[in-house]
């Protein structure tokens, strides 16, 4: 009985600590945003973290938004995705989880039996971090795969973001 009620308040206390989604804005001290570095003059790498309310299309989105921002204020008009990745982390949550055994006490010998079992986590949330490495180019923007009018990116996912 005090197994269930312990299990319970952490379920209850895992559900207030929601997470409201990441806005597009520089890393916040616990991670969650935008981070660049310029690699070479016109080579860039950006991250962006979400937490765990920000699904893997929206973290994508930031990322090829900062990409454009980036594009933008240094004259560029497009940029081609070289590189790319996604990671999730599952954070949070309870862990759940059972045991049985057996065994003997005193002067008598016995052989002791133990199963257990994990039966899973309650409540976690998945985390996204997408790591993009870009190229910037001027003029028209050539053709091909993840290549990215800057202008056009901005303006789209700013439409949909509400930013």
């Amino acid at each position: 009985m005090r197994l269930a009620l312990t299990a319970a308040v952490m379920i209850l206390i895992a559900g207030c600590a929601t997470a409201v989604g990441t806005a597009y804005a520089p890393a916040d001290s616990k991670g969650y945003g935008y981070s660049d570095v310029k690699v070479e003059s016109d080579r860039y790498r950006i991250t962006f973290a979400g937490d765990g309310a920000t699904s893997p299309d929206t973290v994508e989105d930031m990322a090829l938004l900062r990409a454009a921002d980036i594009a933008l204020a240094n004259g560029y008009d497009w940029f081609r995705v070289i590189g790319r990745s996604m990671d999730a982390q599952e954070k949070g949550g309870v862990g759940l989880g059972m045991g049985l055994g057996t065994g003997s006490y005193g002067r008598s010998s016995s052989v002791g039996v133990g199963v257990g079992g994990d039966l899973g986590t309650i409540g976690a949330k998945k985390f996204y971090t997408t790591r993009i490495e870009v190229l910037m180019g001027k003029g028209e923007k050539p053709e091909g795969e993840g290549v990215f009018d800057a202008r056009s990116v901005s303006e789209s996912i700013r439409a949909r973001i509400g930013a």
